[in-house]
């Protein structure tokens, strides 16, 4: 029989440390909560990450960690980041195997229609998707949302700022989960495979 290596599988240099990503929320919109990417790379790196690479401004983070603990992970990021620049901001954390099934479970058809009006919202608990869980019993058309185990999927059909949805969903979970739209969760999923 033939074997089929699955180059996605195989980590950048050889670095035998699974790729992670963590999602910070709220920084570096407009003038509140500024963290500048160089110093967020470097506080990665004083926590013994390795591999730290950030996506964009909004606080995207790829790193490598052995034996990774997102809980945890997330925790000691925060505290650090709560040391240095003097503000809390929410982190979520998942592994890149993580991330590929979060994408694989969305059941909602419109992301290729505009990813800029797609959000896949990564949620920080059990408790913010039992929250989503019950947001998608209620009727949002032409918006729409899905929730899968570890995050909630959302169509905001006239976009973002206008979305109903979207603002019923950021009163309902706060700072339990952080949203990213969708072709910046492919740019992630590239980026960590990368």
């Amino acid at each position: 029989s033939r074997r089929r290596t699955d180059r996605s599988r195989v980590p950048a240099g050889n670095d035998p440390m699974p790729a992670c990503l963590a999602l910070l929320r709220g920084i570096n919109v407009g003038k509140a909560k500024r963290v500048p990417m160089a110093e967020l790379r470097a506080l990665f790196e004083g926590l013994g990450f390795t591999g730290v690479r950030t996506l964009l401004n909004s606080g995207n983070v790829i790193f490598r960690a052995s034996r990774p603990n997102p809980a945890k992970i997330a925790a000691k990021i925060e505290a650090a980041i709560r040391d240095r620049f003097g503000f809390p901001v929410p982190v979520v954390v998942m592994t890149a195997d993580e991330l590929d099934a979060i994408i694989a479970a969305n059941t909602l058809p419109h992301a290729p229609r505009d990813p800029s009006r797609f959000l896949v919202a990564f949620a920080a608990s059990a408790d913010a998707l039992a929250e989503a869980a019950a947001m998608s019993a209620k009727p949002w058309a032409p918006d729409a949302i899905a929730v899968g185990d570890k995050a909630a999927y959302l169509w905001c059909d006239a976009g973002i700022i206008e979305s109903k949805l979207m603002q019923a969903f950021a009163k309902a979970i706060g700072d339990g989960a952080t949203a990213r739209n969708w072709a910046t969760v492919l740019k992630l999923q590239s980026a960590a495979r990368d």
